[in-house]
């Protein structure tokens, strides 16, 4: 996929292309918080690179925090560089980072750990988290892993121990949860298509081939009373899977508890939407 091979190029480049911005700002630190903060940006930098070389549901969690993280970073860094530096580093940031977090690279991670004659679709992630939810918790997972060092390298060692073992402590809680959205997908399988969403279903779903009676794009902004609307408020990308009768599905209802619910229409709203109803058409799913 080209836009993968973009992703790893822009992101092999970044130290090159942003890498004066953050010396320049870095420059006026004291030398331990200074390379606290080095080592710190370039692990973020050799996590990402590994994640895109190497397409893994966790890189795909990771990239969704160090991306944006790099954006950040390049924006803070601006009143301690040259205009010129600062213009180079932000634009190559922001490139690099709408690259790593494109649908190529989620379609790759979801299929780097397919079953053998698989092909995953990612699930968008809902409009709702993508809004809030998420953001802030790559602002806190990067505050949580770095505030605590640099703290301890100011020597304020006290203040800065505390903050490490509260800051990691968040950071994982957050990671696992921003994880469960890099575990969505709709699946084609030999014998059908699979659903796979823990947020919103308990168990995967296989749809049988038989039993499917269309696969289509849609612009459906609601279900009528027969179906199951699992796209969690994200419209964009939607897929309308009609069933020749209803079928169970185990809809979550919070963290624990789910109620079974039968439907004869589903809506997801995936990544490559179009490319979904072209690989379904190839295996003899029935296109509405």
């Amino acid at each position: 996929m080209v836009s993968l091979w973009c992703a790893r190029l822009f992101w092999v480049l970044l130290p090159l292309s942003a890498g004066t911005a953050l010396n320049d700002a870095l420059s006026g630190w004291s030398v331990a918080p200074a390379r606290v903060a080095a080592v710190l940006l370039w692990t973020a930098w050799a996590l990402g690179l590994v994640a895109l070389l190497a397409p893994r549901p966790w890189g795909l969690t990771a990239l969704r925090v160090v991306a944006p993280a790099a954006v950040i970073v390049a924006f803070l860094s601006i009143g301690g560089t040259s205009a010129a530096s600062a213009t180079l580093g932000v634009s190559s940031s922001v490139v690099a980072a709408a690259f790593a977090l494109s649908s190529s690279v989620a379609q790759a991670s979801g299929n780097a750990m397919a079953y053998g004659d698989e092909i995953r679709f990612p699930l968008r992630v809902p409009l709702s988290l993508f809004v809030g939810p998420v953001p802030l918790a790559v602002v806190l997972i990067g505050a949580g892993v770095s505030v605590g060092p640099l703290l301890v390298a100011a020597r304020h060692y006290i203040a800065g121990a505390v903050v490490t073992v509260a800051g990691i402590a968040i950071a994982v809680v957050l990671v696992r949860s921003l994880h469960s959205l890099a575990l969505r997908w709709v699946v084609l399988v030999p014998a059908g298509l699979v659903v796979v969403d823990p947020l919103s279903l308990a168990d995967p779903v296989l749809m049988r081939r038989e039993q499917i009676l269309g696969v289509k794009q849609s612009r459906r902004a609601v279900t009528d009373a027969g179906g199951l609307d699992l796209r969690l408020g994200t419209l964009p990308g939607t897929i309308e899977l009609s069933l020749r009768e209803p079928q169970s599905f185990a809809r979550r209802r919070g963290r624990r508890d789910s109620e079974l619910r039968d439907a004869d229409v589903v809506l997801v709203s995936t990544v490559r939407a179009n490319a979904l109803v072209q690989a379904a058409s190839a295996r003899r799913i029935a296109i509405a």
